[in-house]
C-alpha cells in the first residue's frame, strides 16, 4: 500500500520537525508499507495543490497529525476539504492531540474515515492491515470510525510501555537541512544545527490546563536517546538538541542518571528541555550544565500558591523562586511561563507574575503572559463545560478559542473587557522590559565599535 503523509503549513520560513508524523512513518516503513511524505509546510502549497496530487498520484491512505490550538484546527479543515475534493481521495486518517479527546466531533467535520486516538503506533499498523485486506475494524484499539452513517469509538488502546521498542523517526523521508534551521533557541550558536528529540513520554503531574491524555510518564533507556543524538550528530551534523517532550526532569534520580550517561558518553551536545522547579537543585543544575544543558523551560503558570493548588500544579512560589534563583545562579537560563485566568485569578495574582518576570526574566527569549486555554480533554474544559462557559468542543473552537492570546473561557471576576485590559496592561511592561534591554545592549555593542574600534564586530542585524 502506499500512504501520503501531510506536514501542514505554519506559514513560517523555518519549521518545527514533524515528530508525531515522523514516528509514524517509521513504524510504516518498518511493517514494508511504500511511505512518502507531502512538505506542504516547507513549500508553502496552498490546499489546491495537494487535491492536484492526489489526482495525479495514486495512494491507498492519506494521513495527517494535529495537536490543539485554533491555527492547526483552522488548517485540520482546509487541508481535509482539499483531500475530500480528490477524484481519487485515498482512505483518510488523522490522528494527535485534536481530534483524540473529541472523535466524533472531528469525524463529522473533517469527514474523514477514522481518528486514531492517542499514541498511534501500534493502532496505526493494525489499521493498515485492516484497510489492506478489507477486514472489520471493529477489532482495532485507539480509533473512531464510520460504520455506515454511523460512528463507532472502540475500546482505548493501552499506551506503549517500553518505547525504547518504537523505531526512530524517519529521518530520511524528510529534508532536515531544512528543519535544523530552526532558531533562535537560547544558548545556540550562528552556526549550531537543531532538532527536537524526545526523551519519553507522558508526565507525571496533573495539571488542570493540560490536555495529555496519557497516564503517568514512560521514559527511554540512557542508551536508546545517546544512539539517536549520535545519529543525529553523525548523519545530520546536529550541533544541538531540544528535548521537546513534556518533562525530562521528571525526577531527581532519572534527571541525574541521563547527565551521568551522556558525560560517560562523551556526547558534547548542547541542549535543552522542560523541567520542574521542585527538582532544580544546586547539584542537579551542575551535572545538567556539564553535560550540556544550556536552557531549561520551566511550567510557572502563575506565582499565587492558591491559585497554583486550584491548577493541580504541584508547586508552591517559594520552591518556584528558589529553583529559579537556583538555575541562574548555576548559569543555564530559565524559561518563565506564565498563564493568567485560572480560577482564583485576578488583578492581584496577575501581577504578582509581572513582578517576578521583571525581576528573573534573563531575556534569553521574549516571554509575555498568555490566557490559560482550556483545551478538549484537559480537567479545566470540563469544568468550563459545567459552568457554562463553554458549550461543547465545537463552541470552543468556532467561537471561542480564535487565537492564543485571546482569552477563551474567563474563570475571573473579571469582564472579558477588563480580562484583556489587564492583560495589555501587564504585557506592555513585560515588552517594555524586555526591549530596553535589548536597546542597552545595542548601544554597549555601538559604544565597543566606535569608541574601542572593536575590529570583531560584524554589524547590526536582527538574529
Amino acid at each position: 500500500m502506499r500512504i501520503l503523509l501531510i506536514t501542514k503549513d505554519t506559514g513560517q520560513y523555518t519549521d518545527w520537525f514533524p515528530q508525531g508524523i515522523a514516528y509514524i512513518a517509521a513504524t510504516l516503513l518498518k511493517e514494508g508499507y511504500e511511505v512518502e511524505i507531502y512538505h506542504q509546510n516547507m513549500n508553502h502549497y496552498p490546499c489546491e495543490h495537494l487535491t492536484a496530487y492526489l489526482d495525479k498520484n495514486h495512494f491507498d491512505i492519506v494521513g495527517l497529525g494535529a495537536i490543539g490550538g485554533y491555527y492547526q484546527y483552522r488548517m485540520l479543515f482546509k487541508i481535509s476539504e482539499a483531500i475530500n475534493k480528490s477524484k481519487q481521495r485515498p482512505f483518510y486518517m488523522i490522528g494527535g492531540h485534536c481530534p483524540s479527546p473529541e472523535p466524533e466531533y472531528f469525524l463529522k467535520k473533517t469527514q474523514a474515515d477514522v481518528i486514531v486516538i492517542g499514541e498511534g503506533e501500534v493502532t496505526v499498523i493494525e489499521l493498515m492491515d485492516a484497510v489492506a485486506n478489507h477486514k472489520s475494524l471493529s477489532h482495532v484499539k485507539g480509533i473512531a470510525y464510520w460504520e455506515d452513517e454511523n460512528i463507532v469509538v472502540n475500546e482505548e488502546r493501552p499506551l506503549i510501555q517500553d518505547i525504547d521498542t518504537i523505531p526512530f523517526p524517519a529521518y530520511r523521508l524528510f529534508p532536515i537541512n531544512y528543519y535544523r534551521l530552526i532558531r533562535p533557541m537560547p544558548g545556540t550558536s550562528k552556526t549550531d544545527f537543531v532538532l527536537p528529540v524526545l526523551s519519553g513520554r507522558g508526565c507525571t503531574f496533573k495539571c488542570t490546563f493540560c490536555y495529555r491524555m496519557d497516564a503517568g510518564f514512560r521514559q527511554r533507556s540512557n542508551e536508546n536517546i545517546i544512539e539517536e543524538v549520535n545519529l543525529l550528530k553523525k548523519d545530520y551534523g546536529i550541533t544541538y538538541v531540544i528535548f521537546s517532550d513534556e518533562l525530562l526532569m521528571s525526577s531527581k534520580e532519572r534527571t541525574i542518571s541521563l547527565c551521568e550517561a551522556f558525560l560517560k558518553a562523551n556526547l558534547n551536545i548542547s541542549w535543552n528541555c522542560n523541567g520542574r522547579l521542585n527538582y532544580a537543585k544546586p547539584d542537579v543544575l551542575k551535572l545538567m550544565k556539564r553535560a550540556g544543558c544550556v536552557f531549561i523551560n520551566y511550567g510557572i503558570e502563575a506565582m499565587d500558591d492558591l491559585v497554583l493548588k486550584n491548577m493541580n500544579k504541584g508547586l508552591t512560589t517559594k520552591q518556584i523562586i528558589e529553583g529559579v534563583e537556583n538555575t541562574l545562579s548555576i548559569g543555564i537560563s530559565p524559561g518563565l511561563n506564565i498563564l493568567f485566568g485560572n480560577i482564583g485569578d485576578n488583578k492581584e495574582t496577575l501581577n504578582k507574575g509581572v513582578e517576578f518576570l521583571l525581576k528573573y526574566d534573563d531575556g534569553a527569549q521574549i516571554r509575555t503572559i498568555k490566557p490559560v486555554t482550556p483545551y478538549p480533554g484537559s480537567p479545566l474544559y470540563y469544568t468550563a463545560i459545567d459552568n457554562g462557559i463553554i458549550k461543547d468542543c465545537e463552541d470552543f473552537y468556532e467561537n471561542k478559542h480564535l487565537n492564543s492570546d485571546l482569552i477563551t473561557a474567563n474563570f475571573t471576576e473579571l469582564n472579558d473587557d477588563e480580562f484583556h485590559r489587564c492583560l495589555f496592561d501587564a504585557n506592555k511592561k513585560i515588552l517594555t522590559n524586555y526591549y530596553n534591554n535589548k536597546l542597552s545592549a545595542t548601544i554597549d555593542q555601538a559604544r565597543k565599535l566606535y569608541i574601542d574600534k572593536d575590529s570583531s564586530f560584524r554589524g547590526f542585524r536582527q538574529r
